[in-house]
């Protein structure tokens, strides 16, 4: 499973790019909102960090404005890939940049039949959040489990990108559900390395190295 990081932080970017396991990243309005940044520097600089995908959101909500939108921001990298909203101009956008070669991540999938229309519009990516369900009171993995097996019975290219990430059980439930991408807070990045018997085992190692005669 590829991982992603989801910040518009350059630093925290930086940081999760030098365990060398990152894939890409994912970004939207309210996480570069936080940098206090304009939008196009701060993408500039993460394309520049992270040769992988870098989802970059349009702010309309027009079909004509998503379309404009997104060809401005494709011209910013290469690896730039455009987020969209699923909503009914969202899906038609899509149409139009996958047939003109533009990678689309669509955002805010909240169901197994808004994926399905997704996925014949030609999106490379489909981003459920899942904490997003849990916080409503659903199982946000459910939703990942029925796109997996509906993706897999017709055989749909679109990749299941598992978003709104709260916790490392998310990321070990996506993985064993073949989940195409997670990704994930830089905080949740950190806590996959964590485990307290690691940090024991340390110590203890330490400990007798200490006892270890030196000449």
């Amino acid at each position: 499973m590829k991982i992603f990081i989801d910040t518009a932080d350059v630093d925290e970017i930086r940081e999760a790019a030098k365990l060398g396991v990152l894939d890409g990243v994912t970004t939207n309005p309210s996480l570069v909102a936080k940098t206090g940044r304009k939008m196009r520097e701060v993408l500039e600089d993460i394309c520049e960090l992270v040769p992988g995908p870098v989802s970059a959101e349009v702010l309309s909500l027009e079909l004509d404005g998503m379309l404009r939108e997104a060809r401005e921001l494709a011209a910013i990298a290469p690896n730039i890939v455009i987020k969209l909203p699923l909503t009914a101009d969202g899906i038609r956008a899509t149409k139009h940049l996958t047939d003109d070669g533009v990678r689309t991540n669509v955002t805010l999938c909240f169901s197994p039949l808004q994926a399905l229309i997704a996925a014949k519009a030609g999106a490379t990516y489909i981003s459920p959040f899942v904490g997003r369900l849990d916080d409503v009171g659903h199982d946000g993995m459910d939703l990942i489990a029925q796109l997996v097996e509906i993706y897999g019975n017709y055989d749909f290219d679109t990749q299941i990108l598992v978003a709104s990430v709260r916790t490392p059980t998310h990321v070990l439930e996506a993985v064993r559900l073949g989940a195409d991408v997670a990704t994930l807070p830089y905080a949740v990045i950190g806590r996959l390395l964590q485990h307290p018997l690691t940090d024991i085992g340390i110590e203890r190692f330490l400990a007798d190295a200490k006892k270890i005669p030196t000449s």
